[in-house]
């Protein structure tokens, strides 16, 4: 009896420095950045303007920008999602522009060596900054387009939910990170623990432009129907698409940016 009694103990106090450690460090384990310099040309972009955004906590963020093609075409906020910087998504800035739109590709607070750490409250922080950076711009509400991707999905429906844009366009959309991290952790109260939650099911709803919701079917990291209660919760015009064959990172490949500039397309004027 007593044998059981301390493997219990045991198991425990073993339990409670698992849930400790992961509560001390969880914004070491959620957010992945890469703080090197992202160099447009290493990344084959060098006709970027690498801009210096201001926050309003005081920080100078580095991005991207890309004119669009036409005085009055659309202009892409690109938010990325959680690991690397902007200089692994050159690609997409290239495929974007290709459409003919601008591009603003934000880099967030610590990543691409940008001065802070990653916070929930900083990155929304950030994203406003990036917006703002395109009206300094004289990129109207009716010409900016909001892209997320991945954990850059909440950002642009806190977006959405605070200002009028032309569209919304999420890949790889979560509910919300605490239904992403009980996933992941199903032994683990995250509920109770969890600091940063980019909770974007009870946003979307506040969302009024319309809303493209584009995701995988083999996408291990973001359950597909994440996008699917999303999209039920939206407050305005939405479209669900889905690639069969896609998983979390490759939704270009399968058309995604086609997808999005049709239904950007059918939306706006």
């Amino acid at each position: 009896m007593l044998i059981a009694i301390t493997l219990a103990a045991s198991a425990v106090a073993a339990y409670g420095i698992l849930v400790g450690a992961l509560y001390t460090h969880q914004r070491q384990l959620l957010y992945k950045p890469d703080t090197s310099h992202p160099d447009p040309v290493r990344a084959g972009v060098p006709e970027v303007a690498v801009l210096s955004v201001p926050t309003s906590d005081g920080l100078a963020l580095r991005a991207w920008y890309l004119p669009p093609a036409a005085l009055d075409g659309f202009t892409a906020l690109f938010l990325h999602g959680n690991a690397g910087h902007i200089g692994h998504r050159a690609s997409r800035a290239r495929a974007l522009h290709a459409l003919g739109w601008g591009v603003l590709m934000l880099e967030y607070r610590g990543y691409g060596d940008n001065p802070g750490s990653p916070t929930e409250a900083g990155l929304i922080t950030d994203a406003r900054a990036g917006l703002s950076a395109l009206r300094a711009k004289g990129v109207r509400a009716d010409r900016t387009l909001l892209w997320g991707e991945s954990l850059g999905t909440s950002l642009a429906v806190w977006l959405g939910a605070e200002n009028d844009v032309a569209a919304v366009l999420l890949e790889h959309p979560f509910t919300s990170v605490t239904e992403a991290a009980q996933g992941q952790y199903p032994y683990v109260p995250v509920r109770w623990l969890l600091k940063d939650r980019f909770d974007s099911l009870s946003r979307i709803p506040f969302v009024k432009a319309p809303i493209l919701i584009m995701q995988g079917a083999r996408d291990r990291l973001v359950p597909p129907e994440m996008g699917r209660a999303l999209a039920a919760a939206a407050g305005g015009p939405v479209e669900l698409w889905v690639a069969p064959e896609a998983g979390h990172d490759d939704l270009g490949p399968f058309g995604g940016t086609e997808q999005a500039a049709a239904f950007v397309a059918r939306h706006t004027h």
